[in-house]
């Protein structure tokens, strides 16, 4: 028998496979995170956290930027994609808004609702940094450390959301501990939480910014900026977010086991942050204390009648927005808005200048995790961050775009423009790339039925050429 060998220089993808394999080995092991103990249900979050949202909502600043909270919905998306399966509970929704609180600080709440300071997010230098900020509060939601720590029993340290909105769980002032119908008597109340779970909240923050495609050093930089921009008396999240020892060391010393996949940055963090900067003055935790904010933020209007158009004719017309994707639109529909991101053809009459109210948008979505119900999911949450009014059924249906998998389904709104019901068609599926490709078709809830037939020749129209 004859054995024949192969050289290396004649098989170098072996030798560079092998090379990577024994690079790999040499990364420290990541920690390893247990949730601590808690005789709670998972329910008990979720109660806790939708009752002290809505008081947040009603009692906070909102900036309610559309473009804003979008783009930080996105932000959270990714990082709540990342969270690792032993850590994800169904029931809890992640959502994200941006408060226009001058201080630097952030806090989550049981079951994912989560509020960021605007002062924050002028801080930071980077989306790393704010992401690290976010990847923090997302683990707190994900280890159930409110549930938890009262499950230890432990005396709460509370404070009003309007005589103590400063972070992630209030610290400063003590109250009392006011029973709002749950289990826990938490109500509009946060917990303190110790070092400990502070220091859990690091660690698996760093693990979850890595997997979502960012750097987890980004966190430890962050930190570095929070307390740089604090001067003598020490910046508010550090007051609320008891400060384990060496925390800057811990958070590298993890960076180094961990493998960043892919690259997340969206890229748009400079002209968020240039926005938010030319939004006018924002508010201090006093003020808002004192109620000096209320009544105070620009509201945007239009009318609120209902908007008269003509029904999709029943001749159409090709279109080609980007170079690779071709679809049929009606004749009597226009292109009235766009951008790299999205295109919106509408019939005259039904498009304002910021929303529309009769026809379809085609749009693409940043890279996914490659499971399409999973990046739709995300996709519905940062829409619905961008208009409360949104509202998702939960199910889809299967269909195909240019023969490839497809999920759509209805949602139910309240036209910004018009104040009346309307309907939105979603369909999405995904390009070649990873990307989510969507079509969000609206009309008003009365002429919905005479749209369906119009929504679905757009769909089955799409031709895509992205290979």
């Amino acid at each position: 028998m004859t054995v024949r060998t192969t050289s290396a220089r004649h098989s170098p993808l072996r030798w560079t496979l092998a090379i990577v394999i024994a690079c790999a080995s040499l990364l420290p092991a990541q920690t390893r995170i247990v949730a601590p103990e808690n005789r709670y249900p998972v329910s008990e979050d979720v109660k806790v956290g939708k009752e002290a949202a809505a008081q947040a909502t009603k009692e906070l600043p909102l900036l309610n930027d559309s473009r804003l909270d979008q783009y930080v919905a996105e932000v959270g998306s990714k990082l709540a994609a990342a969270i690792p399966a032993e850590f994800r509970h169904p029931e809890f929704q992640y959502t994200f808004r941006v408060v226009n609180q001058k201080e630097i600080n952030a806090f989550a709440l049981p079951g994912g609702p989560m509020f960021l300071n605007r002062g924050m997010m002028e801080a930071a230098k980077s989306e790393g940094e704010m992401a690290g900020v976010m990847a923090h509060e997302i683990s707190h939601v994900a280890l159930r450390h409110g549930t938890a720590q009262a499950t230890k029993g432990q005396k709460f340290q509370i404070g009003s959301i309007l005589g103590q909105i400063a972070g992630a769980v209030v610290g400063g002032t003590a109250g009392n501990v006011i029973s709002q119908g749950t289990q826990l008597g938490l109500g509009t109340y946060f917990l303190k939480y110790s070092r400990e779970y502070e220091s859990q909240a690091d660690i698996l923050g760093s693990q979850i910014l890595a997997r979502a495609g960012y750097q987890p050093r980004e966190m430890a930089n962050m930190f570095k900026t929070i307390e740089a921009e604090g001067g003598g008396q020490g910046p508010q999240w550090m007051s609320s977010h008891p400060n384990p020892k060496n925390r800057y060391e811990a958070i590298t010393r993890e960076a180094q086991s961990l493998r960043v996949q892919g690259n997340a940055d969206s890229g748009q963090f400079p002209s968020m942050q240039a926005r938010i900067k030319g939004m006018g003055r924002s508010y201090t935790a006093e003020e808002i204390a004192k109620g000096q904010a209320k009544g105070d933020q620009p509201v945007k209007t239009a009318s609120r009648t209902p908007v008269r158009v003509a029904p999709p004719s029943t001749d159409f017309r090709t279109a080609k927005p980007v170079n690779f994707l071709q679809l049929s639109v009606p004749t009597n529909w226009g292109e009235v808005s766009g951008d790299d991101k999205s295109v919106t053809y509408a019939p005259e009459g039904g498009y304002n200048g910021e929303a529309f109210t009769h026809g379809v948008q085609i749009g693409v979505g940043d890279k996914g995790t490659g499971d399409l119900k999973r990046d739709t999911d995300g996709l519905i949450t940062s829409l619905t961050q961008a208009n409360r009014q949104l509202r998702f059924s939960g199910s889809y249906s299967r269909e195909a775009i240019d023969g490839r998998a497809a999920l759509r389904t209805t949602l139910s709104n309240v036209s910004e423009a018009t104040g009346q019901n309307e309907s939105v068609s979603l369909t999405t599926t995904r390009l070649t790339d990873g990307r989510l490709l969507f079509l969000i078709g609206v009309a008003p809830q009365s002429e919905a039925s005479m749209y369906q037939d119009a929504f679905r020749r757009v769909r089955q129209s799409v031709r895509l050429n992205d290979r």
